[in-house]
């Protein structure tokens, strides 16, 4: 059978629903044809220079990412700039690109779902009752202190570094989280009884707000905490398209943009 471009958003679009997206945010086909047949597949976070390369490299007819190549309106494509540069490459080469974002974020088994696993939390939930939507709350089997559980999350995510605001001396076991920049639901996390929030991007502000409030913030870096779907989201894909003859590769060396110096 052949495989579209279509038909590869179809089965992306069971696990994350468009509807499931933010208002804000530009996911779907944002390159190509949809009747476009794809023998070969690349999964990856972001559309860099690098990704390009290696669908190209690959002979792939279609990117699959997390974070959209195009996110706001564009006025112009000027192959002088970055993002006009990739989009060259990407027509010249006839290779789409199709991302799934917050609708990801939010998905049963998405981004956050992956991540609250990776950490070990049971009993995992969403914010909203009987609702997708993004972020989620869940239990550690095990009770830690918050230095000893900015260790296991730095382990767990392979994380170059990460950032402990220690809000006093009290036991982490219930643990709020949301992959990349979810500093706006440490409140409600707190809210529902957290003792710590796993996320990235965390500002000065934001760290002081959950010392006065209580609540342990171990900002692992928006990389490290998203990064783990990209093999789930290529598994994913290997078993929704194996009547098809179709080969899915995934993204393996690609590295933070902070490193620890």
């Amino acid at each position: 059978m052949i495989c579209t471009v279509q038909t590869v958003a179809d089965a992306v679009n069971r696990l994350a629903p468009r509807r499931l997206a933010e208002e804000w945010d530009n996911p779907g086909l944002l390159l190509g044809d949809p009747a476009a047949e794809v023998k070969k597949i690349f999964v990856c976070l972001d559309v860099l220079d690098e990704t390009v390369s290696r669908a190209i490299e690959l002979d792939a007819q279609l990117i699959v990412a997390h974070h959209p190549l195009i996110f706001r309106a564009i006025k112009n494509v000027r192959f002088d700039l970055p993002l006009g540069k990739k989009i060259s490459r990407l027509i010249k080469n006839d290779v789409a690109v199709f991302a799934a974002h917050t609708n990801l974020d939010s998905a049963a088994g998405g981004v956050n779902d992956v991540l609250a696993r990776k950490i070990g939390l049971v009993d995992v939930k969403t914010f909203e009752e009987d609702e997708l939507s993004l972020g989620r709350l869940g239990t550690l089997e095990t009770p830690m202190t918050a230095f000893d559980f900015a260790r296991h999350v730095k382990t767990a995510l392979n994380a170059d570094n990460v950032r402990l605001v220690d809000a006093g001396d009290f036991p982490i076991k219930k643990v709020g989280l949301c992959g990349g920049a979810g500093a706006d639901f440490i409140q409600k996390a707190k809210f529902f009884g957290a003792q710590a929030f796993v996320t990235g991007d965390v500002k000065y502000h934001e760290a002081q707000a959950a010392v006065e409030s209580g609540i342990h913030v171990v900002d692992a870096g928006h990389f490290a905490t998203e990064f783990p779907i990209v093999h789930e989201l290529a598994e994913y894909l290997r078993g929704e398209l194996k009547k098809f003859d179709v080969e899915i590769f995934e993204d393996t060396t690609a590295k933070d943009f902070f490193v620890t110096v």
